[in-house]
């Protein structure tokens, strides 16, 4: 797994993580601020209406034929397309309910292949094929090679031009995406060819999904996807690297402690940075990796020395 780390960190390193940026160039234009409820309403009945007119080349995943690189493509049913069967009506497709903000938001998941390896939590980091559409079927970005890109993100150190330091969001994709992309697996392994190309086994995960604007950019218009526009994704997963951001030997999910897969609102210390962007969760003095124990197996052990319910680097009061 040694190369495939190395080909992890320099997709880190390169990737613009298109789906949690904004471009610098775009104009800032006045839009009017919609009611999020009314808005989510309004955009899963177009959703609806998509599926319902859309079909996807199901008849080729079905009967592959040679050389099928499994790619998802749309079309409308009209014409000689007028018989096929809708996404709406595939057996394939699955709904999942988000709540934000006490706000029900419905992603819509084509699992047209789950993939055969691990599943990423919402915090990890996936490597994989995407295409990004509006409902009009206008395409709003696309790869040609597989990236990486990391689902939360993390807080880390940013300079300025006058070189001041500060601390800001760094990777991170949009909700919308992220619900989909941990409903899939990786490749059960790879090869590295000797032009340290990679082979995936024939077993990742293939899927799309569509979402509310409430869960892609809302009101923030970027690039060519206007505000409030539900979004459709057709995606491959091909990798899946657990995140330990700031390489404290804890997972970065499980620095999520109050379960709702917001790392960025778990601060122990308040000190700006969450857990999963902190060496040190409780300011003690004391790194966290010095205040856990990780077996051989790669279970982690939490101790509570003074046994008051709080995890040694979770607890100020405890420390060496």
């Amino acid at each position: 797994m040694m190369k495939l780390n190395k080909l992890f960190i320099i997709g880190v390193l390169t990737s613009t993580f298109f789906i949690s940026c904004k471009n610098d160039d775009d104009t800032t234009e006045e839009v009017e601020v919609r009611d999020p409820a009314e808005q989510a309403i309004e955009d899963d009945e177009a959703l609806i209406a998509y599926m319902q007119t859309h079909f996807y080349n199901y008849e080729e995943f079905e009967n592959p034929p040679a050389n099928f690189d499994y790619t998802i493509k749309f079309d409308t049913i009209a014409g000689a397309n007028s018989g096929k069967t809708p996404i709406i009506d595939s057996d394939l497709l699955m709904t999942k309910t988000v709540n934000v903000e006490d706000i029900d938001y419905n992603v819509y998941i084509l699992k047209i292949r789950e993939g055969a390896g691990d599943h990423p939590t919402f915090a990890d980091s996936t490597f994989q094929n995407y295409k990004g559409e509006l409902l009009n079927g206008t395409t709003f970005d696309n790869t040609t090679n597989p990236v990486w890109f990391d689902l939360q993100g993390y807080v880390g150190t940013v300079y300025n031009n006058n070189g001041q330091a500060s601390l800001a969001k760094k990777g991170g994709v949009i909700s919308g995406f992220s619900q989909a992309m941990t409903e899939f697996g990786e490749a059960s392994g790879f090869t590295v060819n000797p032009d340290n190309t990679v082979e995936w086994k024939n077993d990742y995960g293939v899927g799309a999904t569509f979402f509310p604007s409430g869960l892609g950019y809302y009101a923030n218009g970027t690039g060519s996807i206007p505000s409030y526009s539900p979004l459709v994704f057709t995606f491959k997963l091909y990798g899946v690297k657990q995140a330990d951001h700031d390489q404290d030997g804890i997972p970065s999910y499980m620095e999520d402690l109050d379960g709702d897969e917001n790392v960025f609102n778990d601060d122990t210390d308040e000190d700006g940075l969450p857990n999963n962007s902190d060496a040190d969760d409780d300011n003690d003095g004391t790194p966290t990796r010095d205040e856990i124990t990780i077996n051989e197996d790669g279970s982690i052990e939490f101790q509570d020395k003074n046994n008051n319910g709080v995890p040694d680097h979770l607890d100020p009061d405890v420390f060496e």
